[in-house]
């Protein structure tokens, strides 16, 4: 989920770590890349995204939501440093990621609940 977006997305794991959790491919840190691993949140809320900025002064100052693309340039924070995916460490359910324009995207549902990432 993230801060400024206005509906929960997936979280896509693709099988490059080669390891799996509950038979699903396991996430790293690493795993940040826009619209390949973080898919959009419905529609964004942040003035700070040009797209929204734009919307709400043709709007005259009323805030008008845009739709969601996910700015996230840096990595996941701050995983499992103590269990590792692929050489980084794992995400966890407290992992956070940074959106460009303000947005702090967290982990609502990791998923699975039978193995636990310390």
């Amino acid at each position: 989920m993230c801060s400024f977006g206005v509906a929960p997305s997936v979280l896509v794991v693709l099988p490059v770590n080669r390891t799996l959790s509950s038979n699903m491919p396991a996430a790293n840190i690493m795993d940040h890349i826009p619209m390949v691993n973080i898919m959009p949140f419905g529609m964004c809320t942040t003035p700070t995204n040009p797209a929204v900025a734009a919307a709400t002064a043709t709007a005259l100052g009323v805030l008008t939501p845009m739709p969601c693309v996910p700015v996230t340039p840096a990595p996941w924070v701050p995983g499992a440093p103590t269990v590792l995916i692929a050489n980084m460490p794992a995400l966890d359910n407290t992992s956070k990621c940074m959106c460009t324009w303000a947005g702090v995207i967290s982990v609502a549902n990791p998923g699975q609940a039978t193995e636990m990432i310390p």
